[in-house]
């Protein structure tokens, strides 16, 4: 059940852009988490794009910045698999603002790891134990093969 934050200034990336990269972005948490990306993981993986007015997010300069904020389950992610997280929203972010490599410091990735039992949904607490199995389920449902 990730949740994405992604701050931009306003006009930095075109609105048909900010839309393929909020779904890159669910991409590029549901495999750093290896859930499935499946429909269902999906719709429980939302993005939140906040863009905001120029002149409300200040860095020493004039060129814009990013600010992307990954909420997932404590232990989801290795450190293995927040390093891919971090380089992979960096390169998406990146591209759809047209940033070269030497802009890297222009984009800032958190991550935010939320103990089980502070997380809720549907009126009840989420128990990460119980999204692994259902995502270990679609893995494996997914692998079987056609007409098994």
């Amino acid at each position: 059940m990730p949740l994405i934050d992604l701050t931009l200034p306003q006009g930095s990336i075109s609105p048909d852009d900010r839309a393929k990269l909020a779904d890159e972005l669910t991409a590029v948490v549901l495999r750093a988490e290896r859930a499935p990306d499946t429909d269902f993981f999906r719709s429980v993986t939302w993005a939140f794009v906040h863009e905001l007015p120029e002149g409300t997010i200040t860095a020493g300069g004039a060129e814009p910045v990013f600010r992307v904020v990954f909420t997932v389950p404590d232990g989801a992610l290795s450190d293995r698999r927040k390093q891919e997280l971090v380089s992979e929203a960096t390169r998406a972010v990146s591209a759809a603002a047209g940033l070269g490599e030497a802009d890297g410091l222009r984009v800032f990735v958190i991550i935010s790891e939320v103990p089980n039992g502070n997380w809720g949904a549907a009126g009840n607490v989420v128990d990460f134990e119980q999204l692994r199995e259902v995502a270990a389920a679609e893995r494996e449902k997914s692998a079987e093969p056609a007409g098994a």
